[in-house]
């Protein structure tokens, strides 16, 4: 089990003084059983007029902040969380029998359910992405479950460039297969179609990255939010899938929220009154450290 630190400094600076609008928040981690939540301060500059906590329909927890009037040239958000992680550094596919090799078919009682993740949410018009990940399969016979999947998010990192973008949403997934590269949520996206194209249910998850020190491993995402992929194993339940560093598991991964799709699971957004070019620039810095053996992750300002 570790200690990690995470802060998250989001800061949007205008041209001149405007008021806002209401703003929302994905920053609180998700508890389960391997990552507690022990605490989480927010602190938001100007200072709103309430604040306030729902669920959305994932379970994920969303802060909105309403702000009553007053103008300023800046707004900034500061969250810090404190949790105990406990990461599985190997994979451990605990799969039921008869979801051991691929294809294999989810239950009536998981199909129902899991039917909006396993149904394609994107374009994919000349079947480029069905066709690119059928070739991870053995041809002829049945293709091991977890070997599949380990095959499969290796050759992300291998194959696709990572890049951090300054634009806002994410790129169709087959654009991104076409152009080799992409952001963490790019990347995230297409492996998400490109499992729902074998018919697995899969899900995005947007969260923090702990970067160890410099003997650990070489991460790519660092200093910003990260987003990653989870697919639905019977008997494993919702196993963690980075495309961009190549995990296998939770090691060194917060979970934030997960969704169907990336527009479902935005860190932070909001409105301004004022004119469209009033808005300067966005600033994120985000610090992953663990307390418990006294090492920092990595520092950096990135645009998001």
């Amino acid at each position: 089990m570790t200690l990690l630190a995470v802060s998250h400094v989001t800061t949007y600076r205008y041209r001149q003084p405007v008021s806002f609008g209401e703003h929302r928040m994905m920053f609180r981690p998700r508890d389960s059983y391997d990552q507690k939540l022990l605490d989480a301060r927010l602190a938001i500059t100007p200072e709103p007029s309430s604040v306030r906590w729902v669920h959305d329909v994932f379970g994920n927890c969303v802060t909105i902040a309403d702000f009553a009037g007053g103008e300023a040239e800046a707004i900034r958000f500061e969250s810090n969380i404190w949790l105990d992680h406990s990461p599985s550094n190997t994979p451990d596919f605990q799969i039921e029998d008869t979801a051991k090799t691929y294809p294999f078919a989810y239950s009536g009682e998981e199909v129902s359910d899991l039917a909006p993740a396993i149904a394609r949410q994107h374009p994919d018009a000349d079947g480029d992405i069905e066709r690119w990940v059928r070739r991870f399969l053995r041809k002829g016979r049945p293709t091991d479950t977890g070997m599949l999947l380990m095959t499969l998010t290796y050759a992300f990192k291998e194959s696709f460039t990572y890049e951090r973008r300054s634009e806002p949403g994410t790129r169709p997934p087959a654009l991104t297969l076409k152009l080799g590269r992409g952001s963490c949520r790019d990347l995230a996206l297409l492996m998400i179609e490109a499992l729902r194209a074998l018919g697995l249910a899969a899900r995005f998850v947007s969260g923090y990255l702990y970067v160890p020190t410099r003997d650990g491993p070489r991460y790519r995402g660092g200093g910003s939010t990260h987003a990653w992929a989870q697919v639905y194993l019977p008997g494993a339940g919702w196993v963690e899938l980075d495309p961009t560093n190549a995990i296998v598991g939770n090691r060194d991964l917060i979970r934030v929220a997960v969704a169907r799709d990336p527009a479902q699971a935005v860190p932070l957004s909001g409105s301004y009154y004022g004119a469209a070019n009033d808005f300067l620039d966005m600033t994120v810095e985000v610090r992953v450290r663990s307390e418990a053996a006294g090492g920092e992750g990595a520092t950096a300002e990135a645009r998001a």
